[in-house]
């Protein structure tokens, strides 16, 4: 069994893509990992090359911004294209997995390699949010989706590389999987983040921005208000978790209010499933 890692990517230094933590978070179970890397104002192509892996293949690609959200599908369709694995594992510029998931995710792929009834995984999300602690379960927080896929060219990306299915529109048979994508889109200073959505807007994922988006800098609101993460983060995330000002705030006041909780002593890697209402100013 041989398995396929691949994304897509442009100006990712631009709008704080950890586009290499999330190549490195797959790439230990893949024998190749593609990269698709559109023409860029940032000096992307050279942060790619610099990881300077030999699983990795690099495409240089022109994209056609013009046609919107749609032109994500069609270069995530490209690097598909470009897979020789039994298996391609899909994750976007800021969608990492935890180390301690990767055994057990290539045990699902070799045990369902042959299994008809299989042609897809679905992975639990966690979508963190203005803290590396704190995420988002609320309406319009999608919190599954297919990030593997059988490679028998039968697959396509569809509405802006959000999800998968047959090429003739029929959904996937997608197994439900345990394992969480951890999503990172969502935790950058006020002014990184403005320009991060202004960037969604320009591309059509997002047709209209609301009051606080239209902002200089994003505002998070109050962070107390959504769930607490307490467990651990993928590896190679530490450095940025550190770094992270509010994230280190956030975490002390956490451990103040739950030093009871079980969860906290044991870092355990915990979601709720219930959706949650919140009031956002």
């Amino acid at each position: 069994m041989k398995i396929s890692g691949a994304t897509i990517v442009r100006n990712a230094i631009k709008y704080g893509y950890p586009v290499v933590e999330a190549i490195r978070s797959v790439l230990p179970i893949c024998d190749e990992y593609i990269v698709n890397v559109g023409d860029s104002s940032d000096g992307t192509l050279d942060l790619i090359k610099s990881i300077n892996d030999p699983k990795i293949k690099i495409f240089e690609r022109t994209w056609d911004m013009s046609i919107g959200q749609e032109v994500l599908s069609i270069e995530t369709n490209f690097a598909m294209s470009q897979c020789q694995g039994d298996w391609i594992f899909y994750n976007q510029t800021d969608e990492l997995v935890h180390e301690k998931d990767l055994v057990r995710v290539k045990a699902y792929m070799q045990r369902y390699l042959n299994d008809p009834h299989v042609n897809a995984f679905q992975f639990r999300w966690i979508h963190f949010y203005g803290s590396f602690y704190r995420y988002r379960i609320d309406r319009g927080w999608f919190q599954k989706q297919i990030r593997v896929v059988k490679n028998n060219g039968q697959y396509e990306s569809h509405d802006g590389a959000w999800g998968f299915r047959h090429k003739d529109g029929t959904s996937l048979k997608a197994l439900k999987t345990p394992f969480f994508i951890y999503h990172y889109g969502w935790v950058h200073e006020g002014q990184l983040m403005a320009a991060r959505r202004k960037n969604a807007q320009v591309i059509g994922w997002h047709p209209e921005l609301n009051e606080k988006e239209k902002k200089p800098e994003y505002d998070y609101g109050e962070l107390s208000c959504f769930p607490v993460y307490f467990g651990t983060h993928p590896a190679v995330m530490n450095h940025l978790v550190g770094q992270h000002v509010m994230s280190q705030k956030d975490w002390q006041e956490i451990v103040g209010q739950y030093w009871w909780n079980p969860l906290l002593w044991f870092r355990a890697r915990y979601k709720t499933g219930q959706r949650i209402k919140f009031e956002i100013n």
